[in-house]
Order: structure tokens, then C-alpha cells, then sequence
């Protein structure tokens, strides 16, 4: 169904600040890696793929389906790397969705209903983002038409963060009032439950 977007999730991490890999990190029984493949399945999106990078192989193992691994080979140069090896392998898919939606593995907090809700404005043209309390946030739903260019602009650990500033066809979808959109950096993020 053309209208369905795809689920890309963005795990390829090494959790630097956090101390390891944040998709292995288990949180209320679950590896973040599965919590957050739950939640883009839960939401709609359908392929799924997940980009990974630092313990690829330990990652890969807790994915209900390995084949929906993409390896990014120049990971360690930030989420730029992960966010283009993702674009490039939703852009080979059979057939080829009219949309992507964008996840982080570090985002306990957002739930399937805050993808379901970005869903619904899917379309080959749309440039679209979560926000919490009018703050933006994640996931990012990009239409087909943008994939080239937010793949050519993504670089370091900025992902597309430039590409989407100051765009005048950039739609906030408000979903502070189903979760929120606070990442984890440190384990203590965890323990204070966001």
C-alpha cells in the first residue's frame, strides 16, 4: 500500500555518553532496540528496517527478523552516516513507499499512537515532525521527493536537523499530549523515567 510508510529506525549507536551500544540497553524488560521496532510496527509503518553500526552483530540477534538489518559502514561518523545508509536502502525497496517515517532507538517515551498520528499525513511530498508541547522532536516523516536531498545534506550527528531548519513546509504534528519525546543519554535518564 503505497500510502503506508516505511519504518526506518536509526540504531547504529555506540552510546558514547551512556556507556554502551543504547539499542542493547533494556528498559521495563526490553531491549530499546525491540521496544522501538514495537512502537514503529504499532504505529503503522510497514517495511521496517533498522540501521545498525557499533555491536551490529549483538543487535542484529534481537531483531525478530535479521534481513531488516542495514549495516552502515561509516557509522562512527554520527547519525548523518546512519540516516543516509537508511534513506538508500527504503529507496530499494519493492514497491517503493511513498514515505519514510524516521525513529530513534533512544526514545523510551514515544508511542505507537504519536507514529500513527504522523502516518496519517503520509504522502510522497510531506515533510513532517513530532512535537511535544510545540517543541520539535522525533520521529521525522519525509516524503519520497525529499530522500536525495536530506540524504546528500545529512552529516555528522546532525541526521537532517539542517535540511529541516527553517522550512516553510515543515508540519509540526503536536504529540505531547500522547507521550513525550525526551531522549536517553545517560543511564540515570532511565532511572528517572524520562
Amino acid at each position: 500500500m503505497a500510502d503506508v510508510p516505511a519504518g526506518l529506525l536509526l540504531a547504529a549507536g555506540a552510546g558514547r555518553r551512556f556507556g554502551r551500544a543504547k539499542a542493547l540497553v533494556e528498559y521495563q524488560g526490553e531491549p530499546l532496540v525491540r521496544r522501538a521496532l514495537n512502537v514503529l510496527s504499532g504505529g503503522g509503518c510497514d517495511p521496517v528496517r533498522v540501521v545498525l553500526g557499533a555491536h551490529a552483530e549483538s543487535v542484529r540477534a534481537l531483531l525478530p527478523d535479521p534481513s531488516i538489518a542495514v549495516f552502515a559502514p561509516d557509522w562512527a561518523s554520527g547519525m548523518g552516516a546512519s540516516l543516509r545508509a537508511g534513506l538508500h536502502a527504503v529507496a530499494r525497496l519493492d514497491p517503493v513507499p511513498d514515505a519514510v517515517l524516521v525513529h530513534l532507538v533512544d526514545l523510551p517515551w514515544v508511542p505507537a499512537a504519536a507514529l500513527t498520528r504522523l502516518c496519517a499525513s503520509a504522502g510522497p511530498e510531506v515533510v513532517a515532525r513530532a512535537a511535544y508541547d510545540g517543541v520539535p522532536g522525533h520521529p521525522v516523516l519525509f516524503g519520497r521527493r525529499w530522500w536525495a536531498e536530506v540524504a546528500a545534506s545529512a552529516s555528522g550527528d546532525r541526521g537532517a536537523r539542517d535540511w529541516l531548519a527553517g522550512r516553510a513546509d515543515l508540519r509540526l504534528v503536536e504529540c505531547g499530549d500522547l507521550g513525550r519525546g525526551a531522549d536517553v543519554d545517560r543511564p540515570d535518564d532511565l532511572v528517572s523515567d524520562g
